[in-house]
């Protein structure tokens, strides 16, 4: 290239420097762009106000998990769900037996709103241990029905959970706990717990 061709081309840049800047949104630009067609996130810090109140509560449980069982446990018993310090936060007080099975057991289940994420994150403690088992398991409402997830170990692998959460009004509630060994493609349900609020 000559000289003179040389020195035409470098006047020229700043016109197509100029040009580039014009056709390409700074990182600033783009971000607004993105949040003004973005839809707003829905509130969901009310999705869990049907479970308050007193239930009674009939569950099945499958104790043998992944392996092809079929044989299921049945309990009966309540369940307490309570609001408090004035948000959207609660805690359930849970407690069944099998009559059959001679088995009991007694959970507890803080539930908290996150209003930058809009998810809710499900903690199931242990009070007699004063333990506070980690991952929470999270997730959202979306149409009135909840899933939530979280990874956790199991009998030596990690699997992937799920709870369903699904309600009629305020009269019935119906909660699905899974479990998938192929990340999400299968599930197995292991534990359904239908719930009747309590006549006042």
């Amino acid at each position: 290239m000559t000289l003179p061709a040389i020195a035409r081309c470098l006047t020229a840049l700043p016109l197509i420097a100029a040009s580039v800047l014009l056709l390409v949104p700074d990182a600033q630009a783009q971000t607004a762009l993105t949040s003004t067609n973005a839809a707003p996130q829905r509130d969901g810090s009310h999705d869990f106000d049907f479970l308050l109140g007193d239930w009674k509560v009939h569950l099945r449980r499958l104790p043998d998990r992944l392996v092809g069982s079929s044989t299921w446990i049945a309990y009966d018993g309540s369940a307490r769900i309570r609001q408090f310090l004035g948000s959207s936060a609660n805690l359930e007080e849970f407690e069944v037996d099998s009559a059959a099975a001679k088995l009991h057991i007694k959970a507890q289940t803080l539930r908290l709103y996150n209003p930058a994420s809009h998810q809710w994150s499900l903690y199931l403690l242990d009070v007699d241990n004063g333990l506070l088992p980690m991952p929470a398991t999270v997730g959202q409402f979306t149409d009135g029905r909840g899933e939530f997830f979280d990874h956790e170990e199991y009998r030596g692998r990690v699997i992937l959970v799920r709870y369903v959460w699904v309600h009629e009004g305020r009269a019935n509630a119906r909660m699905e706990q899974s479990f998938s060994d192929d990340g999400g493609k299968t599930w197995e349900v292991n534990w359904i717990c239908e719930m009747a609020r309590e006549a006042r």
